[in-house]
């Protein structure tokens, strides 16, 4: 397991990673072959400058833990997504994605953490898609949406 520390929101634009493209912006369906996933998901949200997302936190037949944001893009803008996968204790995993300026659905997610013998409830996934601000920096770009695995509210925050 992991145990550094979360890397700091403002970790450059080149550590993003491109996001994978799914066939729909909602969690998935069982795929021969995968492991099958205990999933618990929070509201779908969407921006009102077009950034649709739902965010999960997943758990698989071997007990691995993993957070999951499905999106779409209709902002005309690239962005960057910020993943983090909060774990009992403190323990957290940070994940940067880039999200393309297309209105494709995507998929950004941790790594798979393994099982500490904890309840999946005790997990919490949070998104935070940021624009590019002055200069084209992600880092002093505003943050356009937040999307968590456990939220309540149905417009975001």
């Amino acid at each position: 397991m992991d145990t550094r520390p979360a890397a700091p929101a403002s970790a450059p634009a080149a550590d993003a990673r491109p996001a994978t493209t799914a066939s729909a912006a909602a969690p998935r369906a069982f795929v021969p072959g995968e492991a099958a996933r205990a999933v618990s998901c929070g509201p779908e949200v969407t921006s009102p400058g077009g950034v649709e997302a739902q965010t999960c936190v997943e758990r698989g037949d071997a007990g691995d833990v993993r957070g999951r944001t499905y999106y779409r893009n209709a902002t005309g803008a690239e962005m960057r997504l910020v993943l983090t996968l909060m774990a009992p204790g403190g323990h957290t995993v940070e994940t940067y994605c880039a999200v393309p300026a297309e209105d494709d659905p995507g998929v950004c997610e941790t790594p798979e953490e393994p099982d500490p013998g904890v309840k999946q409830e005790e997990y919490t996934a949070v998104a935070e898609f940021a624009g590019k601000g002055p200069g084209g920096r992600f880092e002093d770009g505003p943050l356009l949406l937040r999307s968590g695995s456990n939220s309540g509210d149905p417009n975001g925050s």
